[in-house]
């Protein structure tokens, strides 16, 4: 434990009980498995089932199993931070499973989301691609923007937009190409192409095997419930009503973490669902802390540093807050926006 004076130091006593979790349990990895790909498939199983039966009662079940993808989707994040297993390869191998599901390439995502924990709720953070849900404008900032700029600049995240519209077009279509992926990353660019490569390969078996019309009506809208209910899940971990953003020269990593990351006290079904993802701010203490150790390192966690919970409810209201008022000290929406 780090000593200042004779006294311990709380961001080290802070970033140590989330360490204490960060180490994969090989058992419980394999078990969530099963309990993550075992619902997903099974309501696979279902929609092709009923589809010749009820084409509406198939766009029924694509909520629960998109749902039911989100999960999946977890086990891939946690592969692309090394906390699923403790052996790299069997992290490699289990996350480019995931990405013939979740239609997202393996490395190339992992390697943009660890630049998202390099600098996160940094009101000057310039990389991590075209991600408009890790950046935020100050309303000073915004104001100094002629209208036109601030149309464009308001247009894609317009709630409706970037929680509902947005998100398919990312995951079936952006996601194909290596468009915001600097140029010198060879290996991440090569993932985007053999992801390709392999997602035409699978899904050409299946059509192949079924048809194209059953096919489509299954994967697509539980593509489109998927990726709706992820993208806005993270878009919630870091813009809520009491979140603080801090310019580069003031930003504190445990700080960051504590106070600008979100713990959504959710109920138990909704932490399984989302492989307890509302414990975001230890996830950033310590991304290595497997998803299903989160609840037990955010109790430890919250014994040295407590911090305030946030509603499900908080969280939905919160969509619309888009800017950093620096006089207020707090998100606010673009129309609160004064200069």
């Amino acid at each position: 434990m780090t000593i200042h004076h004779g006294v311990p130091d709380p961001d080290a006593q802070v970033r140590q009980a989330a360490a204490a979790f960060a180490r994969p349990l090989a058992w419980k990895s394999a078990a969530q498995l099963v309990t993550s790909f075992g619902p997903f498939l099974a309501g696979c199983a279902a929609m092709y089932l009923v589809l010749p039966i009820s084409h509406l009662l198939t766009l029924a079940l694509a909520v629960p199993t998109g749902a039911l993808l989100v999960r999946v989707f977890i086990v891939q994040h946690d592969c692309g931070h090394g906390s699923f297993f403790a052996s790299r390869r069997a992290n490699t191998v289990v996350g480019r499973l995931c990405s013939l599901f979740t239609f997202t390439p393996y490395a190339n995502w992992s390697r943009q989301h660890a630049l998202h924990h390099a600098d996160w709720n940094n009101l000057d953070r310039t990389g991590g691609g075209s991600d408009i849900y890790s950046a935020c404008l100050t309303v000073r900032e915004y104001l100094a923007m002629p209208p036109w700029q601030r149309f464009f600049y308001r247009l894609p995240r317009h709630p409706l937009i970037a929680n509902v519209l947005l998100p398919p077009v990312v995951f079936l279509l952006l996601y194909r190409l290596p468009f915001d992926t600097p140029s010198g990353w060879l290996r991440e660019r090569r993932s985007v192409y053999l992801t390709d490569a392999a997602l035409i390969s699978v899904y050409g078996a299946l059509i192949g095997l079924l048809g194209w019309q059953p096919v489509l009506l299954v994967h697509l809208p539980i593509m489109v419930v998927a990726s709706i209910v992820g993208v806005w899940l993270f878009s919630l971990q870091h813009r809520f009503e009491t979140a603080h953003w801090t310019a580069k020269g003031e930003w504190h990593f445990v700080e960051a973490a504590l106070y600008g990351a979100s713990w959504f006290r959710l109920p138990r079904v909704l932490h399984w669902l989302t492989g307890n993802i509302g414990f975001h701010h230890v996830h950033h203490l310590n991304p290595r802390v497997p998803n299903y150790r989160l609840s037990d390192a955010h109790e430890a966690v919250h014994a040295v540093h407590p911090v305030p919970p946030l509603s499900l409810w908080r969280g939905l209201a919160a969509t619309f807050l888009t800017l950093w008022d620096e006089q207020r000290g707090r998100l606010v929406r673009f129309r609160d926006a004064v200069a």
